[in-house]
Order: C-alpha cells, then sequence, then structure tokens
C-alpha cells in the first residue's frame, strides 16, 4: 500500500445528478487523498429537484463487486450508505463476515429516505440493518428520523439524541455519530458517543438551499479519514469541518436542492 494512501471501498448507489451517492463519496475521498472504490447498488435517475427513478443491481452482483475490490486491492475501511432492499443489505452482511473483510472498520450511514423523496430502504432492508449490519458498524451516522425509526424512541432534544445513541451503542454499534440537523436553533449539534462516554460537537448552521449529498460526504470523509490511520474523535471532527466547507462550496447547479463543492 501507498503510504498515507487509505483505500475505501464504498457500498452505495449511483446518483445521476452527481449530487449525493457514489459520485459524492468518490469526490470527497480522492480530495481528502484516499483512494475510493465502489460496489455499486442500486442506479437511480435523479436531478436537485427529486428521484424519479430506481434500478436495484442484483444481490449476487453487489457481492461480487465488494469481493473482487477486497480479494485484490483491499480497503482500509468500508463505506456503506443506500443499500435498496433486504436482499442487498443481506449479501452485504454476508461480505463484511468474509475473511477478506476481517478487521477493515465500517463507516454505515444509514440512509433510509432520500431529503427529496424516494425509498432507499424497503422495510425489510432496515430489519436488517439492525440486526445484521449495525453490530459490524465501527460507526453508524444516522440522523435525528433515522435514529428514531432504529431506536422506537423519540429523538427531538439533546436529552433525547443521548438517549438514542445509547440505544443504538446496545444494540452493537462500536461508535455513533448522531447528526443534529433537525433540530431547531441557529447551532448544530452533532453528538458523538462510543465505549469512552459522549461528545458534542457544536457548529453553525449554515443556511443554504444547496446541501443535498452532506449524509454522504460525512459519512465518506470519516472512512476516508480512518482508512488513512486517523483516531475516530478527530476524524469526526475534521470531517464536519470538511462538509461546512463544502456547503460553502456549493456551485449553485439545479432548480432544487443542489450539490456541495467538495475540494
Amino acid at each position: 500500500m501507498t503510504a498515507g494512501l487509505g483505500r475505501v471501498l464504498v457500498v452505495a448507489g449511483s446518483d445521476s445528478g452527481g449530487g449525493a451517492g457514489i459520485q459524492a463519496d468518490l469526490r470527497t475521498i480522492a480530495t481528502l487523498g484516499a483512494f475510493g472504490m465502489t460496489a455499486i447498488t442500486a442506479v437511480t435517475a435523479q436531478n436537485t429537484l427529486g428521484v424519479t427513478g430506481v434500478h436495484t443491481l442484483p444481490a449476487t452482483f453487489v457481492r461480487d463487486q465488494m469481493l473482487a475490490v477486497l480479494d485484490d486491492l483491499g480497503a482500509d475501511a468500508i463505506k456503506i450508505g443506500m443499500l435498496a432492499n433486504a436482499e442487498i443489505a443481506a449479501a452485504v452482511a454476508d461480505m463484511l463476515d468474509h475473511p477478506a473483510a476481517a478487521g477493515i472498520p465500517v463507516v454505515l450511514d444509514t440512509v433510509f429516505l432520500a431529503t427529496r423523496g424516494g425509498a432507499l430502504l424497503d422495510p425489510p432492508g432496515v430489519e436488517v440493518l439492525r440486526r445484521r449490519l449495525l453490530p459490524r458498524a465501527f460507526l453508524v451516522t444516522p440522523n435525528l428520523p433515522e435514529a428514531a425509526a432504529l431506536t422506537g424512541l423519540p429523538v427531538t432534544t439533546l436529552a433525547e439524541m443521548e438517549q438514542a445513541a445509547t440505544a443504538l451503542l446496545a444494540m452493537g454499534a462500536r461508535n455513533v455519530l448522531l447528526k443534529g440537523g433537525h433540530l431547531a436553533g441557529n447551532d448544530l449539534v452533532d453528538l458523538l458517543a462510543g465505549p469512552d462516554g459522549h461528545r458534542v460537537f457544536c457548529h453553525p448552521r449554515i443556511e443554504s438551499a444547496h446541501t443535498h449529498g452532506t449524509g454522504c460526504t460525512l459519512s465518506s470523509a470519516i472512512a476516508a479519514l480512518l482508512a488513512q490511520g486517523r483516531a475516530l474523535e478527530p476524524a469526526v471532527n475534521e470531517a464536519i469541518a470538511y462538509v461546512q466547507r463544502a456547503i460553502g462550496n456549493a456551485p449553485g447547479f439545479g432548480a432544487g436542492n443542489g450539490p456541495l463543492g467538495q475540494a
């Protein structure tokens, strides 16, 4: 392996508009100096106004992509995004149990529903994620609605965020980054929870119409930094700052919720 060049395998869907999914993941990973590889789960037809179609790939082919990468190039981190359905989620879980994936930290971005509409994981798939993928995750990065869906708890305050994060740890995740973008207020509060306790990250809310792909960008940035040997807390701190810069650098494309400017 080239010194300092971390390898990140991204398991996620494609965004034809380039704002989120594999496209945002690879831009983020490259600009942070790591090497991105992919196992594509689905191809979407979408732009800044919404999702108009989703074509899922066979679960066996998702597995084949992962195995091809891991058997030859290897990986220093695996980032999981859109899984589409239970069959794909189960195939990914099977691959994480494969010897080729042993010891590789997994960043699990629990995407259920696109911000602009369109289901990204069916209900049986959410159950597979809960039972099989959460316990394999080094870090899980849900937003508040996703955390509520996974835990069955209300998540509308910082205190409730702490309760939900504790519940997700009890479900098997080694660490939880609970994204507080759905909370009201001028500041954004993100909560990192793990074996050593809780850490709150507070940063100014940036008012922008161009925030499509923030979750993908954040989780991929963390995965890229972990792959390069960073410890979790500084990786999260740097990744949050990276997303803030990317929102500020948004190119302004599209008539709806536009893409970030990863750089």
